[in-house]
């Protein structure tokens, strides 16, 4: 048994593994912390993935806990709940070591796999149940030469030579499917809700979602005898959450989501398993999928597409129940990787079980990653030129958020490494309604997904629409600046309408519109405008419309004093400033004066380096610099701009056009101006993605080293 013992250890030197009697005394070394990422990877490949003794918060991922085994020795890493013996579930313990609850490895076993989901080693011997059997009360154990633990009731089946692991996973993507995806499973709301799936009002009336209005002008006073064109004015909406306490909670130990009653989400996550996602790339997938099934509610659904030459729905829109947990891992867990990359299919699929579902819950969204070119939606461009891709047509109609169709899912696009097609995803997400975000690091990963669901799973307002009026009578509306929120103005222009979508909980939208001030002499006070806010609330169905904001006014004296800028104004002309510059930079690249377009950066960041708001030390402004003056080392050659530039980029275009937080770069703080988007729900969740250690369901406490950006990294390394 010793030398046998030994010899496992010696074949799997990369890994941590229990003491028997006739070990030596743990060295300092092997008691540091292992990344699960390097449990998840190919045999062969330990040494690439060595990770540092004190956590690194941008690296993502479950960890091992420092002082080893104990922790995660009764810890089944497949379903990552509790498996220690006199608890009623069975535990296999297989030839290789590693234990697992005995219906999670059959389930496994049964989806194809025959090697180890910790180690990858290829087992000889796998568990089997047998009907007669298991009426009996028996287990049955193969002839093998392994210790055996009394409280593990463990059945054997020996493989047979060459036996194909895959072979199941293979069938999966072929096999039929149900012409309509409407088996979904029936949505549950809040306990005590009605047969309709209403919600239960007692439950609902805990939490309301309350919008705030604030207004400010470019300056307080114009003189009534003079004009003012263009004249800035600056709207700031916000989603506030009001929460009814708890006796005997403190809410200030409760984590920004469970403070309030939120939505259900039903959600679809659309994962790109081509050739080019094998090894560690698939692995960390599978790491960052298990975080988001672990912190979605019983509420919630998921479904998980899986595509690469075609398409396949691995399961219906499910409960993350336990049990719906548990499929939800297994299925994740059995996904290989292989074929061309079709993400038109993919997205299709996804788009059918959203469409198709029976059941609907408040909040639906789909999450879509991809590493590679889409190969199987390309088109020779006119004259025999490069190769154009219809970025258009790989978004299905019906999500696409045009007017009339009643339905609207935003894709949140994720690029994954250097070789994905940035402008098709953020096309995708773009046309949607949803954010593209640029994975550089393979080990980020998680945490931008974390940072994701922690807004979809804090969703408080929905629907929202803004309505700007004009109070004076001969007050018209100039410009509106939204982004990509769409804005109608009638052809008086004494009106206009922004549909600001939906808002996370805290989350903020800032508008900036312009008049013309006329002269008038007639009052020492001018009233310009009032703003309205009509939402749906996503827990009540019910529409909200508030119209209680104070009527924005100026004075208008005589004679005035030298106007003092609000700052408030200032920044935000400064990020569109910003934004703008970005867009047009990100042209010249594309036709590609590299040149021009670093020029079109270097101008806007001289003219924000001389805004009030600089001088006054905004940091909004500086963050704004330093992302112009980044962007500007990744235009530095055609080669860098193809593998980084270009996705960078687009992922900053898509945070400011829709102010929302996207992962950028090699981490989710690779620069501290997604923080102005990141919302509380946003930042506890990537924490929790940082922090947790690997088996257990609370964050433990960060390390204080900070995540180091993109530039760090860089210099680091040369």
């Amino acid at each position: 048994m010793g030398s046998r013992w030994r010899k496992a250890k010696l074949a799997l030197s990369c890994l941590h593994v229990p003491r028997t009697d006739d070990d030596a005394p743990p060295s300092a070394a092997s008691v540091g912390r292992l990344s699960d990422v390097a449990l998840l990877s190919p045999a062969g490949t330990g040494s690439d993935f060595s990770m540092p003794t004190t956590p690194v918060p941008s690296s993502s991922g479950l960890r091992l806990p420092k002082h080893g085994s104990k922790s995660s020795k009764w810890t089944c890493a497949i379903c990552l709940n509790n498996m220690k013996p006199g608890q009623g579930h069975a535990i296999f313990t297989a030839e290789c070591s590693h234990s697992f609850h005995f219906h999670c490895i059959t389930s496994n076993v049964k989806h194809g796999n025959q090697i180890c989901p910790i180690c990858r080693a290829k087992w000889k011997e796998i568990p089997f149940q047998s009907p007669s059997d298991l009426s009996h009360g028996r287990a049955r154990m193969s002839n093998v030469d392994w210790p055996r633990n009394d409280n593990r009731s463990t059945m054997l089946r020996r493989l047979p030579p060459h036996a194909d692991a895959n072979r199941h996973i293979s069938s999966l993507f072929h096999s039929p499917e149900p012409s309509v995806f409407d088996d979904d499973e029936r949505v549950n709301h809040q306990p005590g809700n009605t047969e309709n799936g209403s919600f239960n009002k007692d439950v609902a009336a805990q939490t309301i979602g309350a919008i705030e209005v604030k207004t400010y002008p470019e300056v307080s006073a114009v003189s009534g005898s003079t004009s003012h064109d263009n004249f800035a004015i600056l709207i700031h909406v916000k989603a506030l959450t009001s929460r009814k306490h708890s006796c005997g909670v403190n809410e200030a130990n409760m984590s920004p989501i469970s403070q309030f009653s939120r939505a259900p989400v039903d959600l679809v996550t659309v994962l790109d398993v081509s050739g080019s996602m094998a090894g560690t790339k698939l692995a960390l997938l599978k790491r960052a999928m298990g975080f988001v099934i672990h912190h979605l509610g019983p509420s919630d659904r998921l479904s998980v597409i899986a595509f690469s030459s075609s398409a396949r729905r691995l399961f219906p829109l499910r409960r993350m129940t336990d049990a719906g947990r548990q499929e939800a891992l297994q299925a994740v867990n059995a996904l290989t990787s292989n074929g061309g990359t079709n993400i038109a299919e993919g997205l299709k699929k996804g788009a059918k079980v959203m469409t198709d579902r029976k059941w609907k819950n408040p909040v639906a969204s789909i999450i879509l990653l991809s590493d590679g070119q889409d190969t199987y939606a390309v088109s020779s461009s006119p004259g025999g030129g490069h190769p154009q891709i219809d970025y258009q047509a790989l978004l299905p109609l019906s999500i696409q958020s045009n007017e009339g169709t009643g339905l609207r899912i935003p894709v949140h696009a994720f690029g994954f490494g250097a070789d994905h097609d940035a402008a098709s995803m953020h096309s995708i997400s773009e046309t949607s309604g949803g954010t593209f975000s640029f994975i550089e690091a393979e080990s980020v990963i998680q945490d931008a997904f974390a940072q994701c669901i922690g807004g979809l799973l804090s969703v408080v307002v929905q629907e929202l629409q803004v309505v700007v009026d004009c109070v004076h009578p001969w007050l018209k509306l100039g410009s509106v600046k939204s982004g990509s929120y769409k804005t109608r103005l009638p052809p008086d222009s004494r009106q206009c309408f922004i549909d600001a979508g939906d808002l996370y909980a805290e989350e903020g939208r800032d508008f900036l519109v312009t008049v013309d001030i006329p002269v008038d002499g007639s009052s020492n006070e001018m009233q310009l405008l009032k703003v309205r806010c009509t939402y749906k609330d996503p827990i009540t169905k019910e529409s909200v419309t508030l119209e209680e904001v104070d009527v924005l006014k100026i004075q208008r004296p005589e004679i005035t004093r030298e106007s003092v800028i609000s700052v408030e104004v200032d920044r935000q002309r400064n990020r569109l400033r910003a934004a703008e510059a970005m867009a047009e930079a990100r042209a010249a690249a594309e036709r590609g004066d590299l040149a021009g377009a670093v020029s079109v950066l270097a101008r806007c960041t001289e003219v924000l380096s001389e805004t009030l708001s600089a001088q006054a030390g905004d940091q909004l402004c500086n963050d704004l610099a330093a992302e112009l003056r980044e962007m500007q080392e990744r235009m530095a050659n055609r080669q860098v701009y193809e593998s980084s530039g270009r996705a960078y980029v687009l992922s900053g275009l898509s945070s400011h056009s829709w102010q929302r937080a996207t992962a950028r770069g090699y981490s989710t703080d690779s620069s501290s101006l997604l923080q102005v988007y990141q919302t509380p729900s946003m930042v506890d969740m990537v924490t929790r993605s940082q922090t947790m250690v690997f088996g257990s369901s609370s964050p433990q406490p960060s390390s204080d080293r900070p995540a180091r950006s993109f530039r760090t990294q860089r210099q680091t390394s040369r």
